[in-house]
Protein backbone atom coordinates (compact mmCIF):
# COMPACT_ATOMS: atom_id res chain seq x y z
CA UNK A 1 0.00 0.00 0.00
CA UNK A 2 1.70 3.19 -0.92
CA UNK A 3 -1.60 5.27 0.62
CA UNK A 4 -0.75 8.57 2.66
CA UNK A 5 -0.07 7.92 6.26
CA UNK A 6 -2.09 10.19 9.10
CA UNK A 7 -0.82 10.60 12.22
CA UNK A 8 -3.29 12.31 15.14
CA UNK A 9 -1.46 14.78 16.52
CA UNK A 10 -4.63 15.80 18.96
CA UNK A 11 -7.84 17.01 18.70
CA UNK A 12 -8.76 15.27 15.42
CA UNK A 13 -5.66 16.70 13.80
CA UNK A 14 -3.48 14.71 11.10
CA UNK A 15 -0.17 15.20 9.87
CA UNK A 16 1.19 13.06 7.17
CA UNK A 17 3.60 10.63 8.37
CA UNK A 18 5.92 10.53 5.84
CA UNK A 19 6.41 14.39 5.31
CA UNK A 20 7.16 14.12 9.33
CA UNK A 21 11.64 14.88 10.05
CA UNK A 22 11.40 15.62 13.55
CA UNK A 23 9.17 15.58 16.50
CA UNK A 24 11.06 18.08 19.36
CA UNK A 25 9.70 19.87 22.67
CA UNK A 26 9.60 23.59 22.43
CA UNK A 27 11.29 23.97 25.07
CA UNK A 28 15.11 24.82 23.48
CA UNK A 29 16.05 28.38 21.96
CA UNK A 30 17.09 26.87 18.61
CA UNK A 31 13.35 25.07 18.48
CA UNK A 32 11.81 28.94 19.66
CA UNK A 33 14.09 30.84 16.78
CA UNK A 34 12.82 27.91 14.45
CA UNK A 35 9.48 28.53 14.90
CA UNK A 36 9.59 32.31 15.36
CA UNK A 37 10.58 31.81 11.23
CA UNK A 38 7.90 29.67 10.00
CA UNK A 39 5.19 32.15 11.73
CA UNK A 40 7.38 34.94 9.84
CA UNK A 41 7.42 32.61 6.71
CA UNK A 42 3.90 31.96 7.00
CA UNK A 43 4.56 28.21 7.33
CA UNK A 44 3.64 27.55 10.98
CA UNK A 45 0.82 25.42 11.67
CA UNK A 46 -0.74 26.04 15.16
CA UNK A 47 -2.56 22.76 16.09
CA UNK A 48 -3.01 23.52 19.63
CA UNK A 49 -6.57 24.47 19.88
CA UNK A 50 -5.33 27.65 22.16
CA UNK A 51 -3.40 25.01 24.70
CA UNK A 52 -0.16 25.02 25.64
CA UNK A 53 2.61 23.50 23.01
CA UNK A 54 3.99 20.28 24.20
CA UNK A 55 5.36 19.19 20.36
CA UNK A 56 7.29 21.34 17.77
CA UNK A 57 6.76 18.71 14.39
CA UNK A 58 9.04 19.76 11.55
CA UNK A 59 8.64 18.43 7.91
CA UNK A 60 10.45 17.93 5.20
CA UNK A 61 8.57 21.01 3.39
CA UNK A 62 9.92 23.29 6.05
CA UNK A 63 6.49 23.84 7.99
CA UNK A 64 6.40 23.71 11.61
CA UNK A 65 3.32 22.35 13.59
CA UNK A 66 2.29 22.89 16.69
CA UNK A 67 0.71 20.36 18.79
CA UNK A 68 -0.49 20.50 22.78
CA UNK A 69 0.25 16.47 22.84
CA UNK A 70 3.81 15.66 24.42
CA UNK A 71 6.57 14.26 21.55
CA UNK A 72 6.61 10.56 23.44
CA UNK A 73 2.81 10.34 22.25
CA UNK A 74 2.60 11.79 18.47
CA UNK A 75 6.25 9.83 18.01
CA UNK A 76 4.21 6.51 19.49
CA UNK A 77 1.40 7.01 17.60
CA UNK A 78 3.50 7.59 14.01
CA UNK A 79 5.33 4.14 15.04
CA UNK A 80 2.05 2.36 15.29
CA UNK A 81 0.97 3.83 11.69
CA UNK A 82 3.89 3.05 10.23
CA UNK A 83 3.70 -0.22 11.81
CA UNK A 84 0.18 -0.68 10.46
CA UNK A 85 1.10 0.34 6.95
CA UNK A 86 4.08 -2.20 7.01
CA UNK A 87 1.90 -4.88 7.94
CA UNK A 88 -0.12 -3.89 5.04
CA UNK A 89 2.17 -3.74 2.39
Amino acid sequence: MNGVILVNIGFGNMVSANRVVAIVSPESAPIKRTISEARADGKLIDATYGRRTRAVIITDSGHVVLSAVQPETVAGRLQVQQRGGEIEE
